[in-house]
């Protein structure tokens, strides 16, 4: 069960990092190892631009951002449209596409989960998933009507504890400028290259590749060339359909 102090680490979170941590921690300790919570100041506002934290894999992050899979995701498509909560396993996915974006995430241990959608009194938009490894069965359908309360409350105040960063994110600071060589760069990363792959295509020093990948780091606030290209593709810098994949 859930206990009112994890609850209200939520709402008594001063930073973004705080929130999530205390996000994380409370799901955690409810047999869900992995979380994403994704919210828009209005369901009309692109999706692309969600406040968005999540401990799912980053290679699935990056797999899922850089294909637009929340086009053809059905938990999106459920929460945009329903407030009540969306059990999901292998018989959700119905459609080709679904299918094949069940598997991808299978490979990643996001097997078994629940999306609650989130729908705020001025119009504020979006879902929390709690995902586990669990295979999909009875055994994962106990563990849900066990905990069902405990995760509607959670989804509740982290809901309500979001809205002030939801709103400071809809106003953020423009997109970083990159150079033209970085945006090279960062392509070719999103591309898969090494930076030794990267420095015989640019004709440039491996050293100077990773002084361009350490700068646009930087200018993201990140700490790794993967979350980069997530941040880059969310702001719309970099797009799958470049001409250098």
């Amino acid at each position: 069960m859930v206990e009112l102090s994890q609850l209200m680490r939520l709402m008594d979170s001063t930073s973004e990092s705080a929130w999530s941590k205390a996000l994380f921690d409370v799901a955690e300790g409810l047999g869900f190892d992995s979380v994403l919570y994704a919210a828009l100041p209005s369901k009309h506002a692109n999706l692309e631009t969600s406040f968005l934290h999540s401990n799912y894999s980053e290679k699935w992050r990056l797999h899922y951002d850089s294909s637009k899979l929340h086009y053809v995701d059905p938990t999106v498509r459920h929460s945009m449209g329903h407030v009540t909560p969306l059990v999901w396993e292998p018989e959700t996915f119905t459609q080709r596409d679904e299918c094949a974006l069940y598997e991808d995430a299978s490979h990643f241990g996001i097997r078994s989960g629940i999306t609650f959608p989130m729908h705020g009194c001025n119009g504020e938009a979006g879902l929390i998933s709690f995902a586990t490894d669990a295979l999909p069965g009875d055994d994962f359908h106990k563990r849900l009507t066990h905990y069902m309360a405990d995760l509607s409350l959670v989804r509740d105040y982290a809901f309500e504890s979001s809205l002030t960063y939801v709103k400071a994110h809809n106003h953020a600071e423009p997109a970083p400028h990159l150079t033209k060589r970085e945006l090279e760069v960062i392509k070719w990363v999103m591309a898969g290259k090494s930076s030794w792959e990267i420095s015989r295509i640019t004709d440039c020093a491996e050293a100077t590749v990773n002084f361009h990948i350490s700068n646009i780091r930087q200018k993201f606030n990140v700490s790794t060339r993967q979350q980069a290209i997530v941040k880059a593709i969310a702001l719309g810098i970099i797009t799958p359909e470049d001409p250098h994949r």
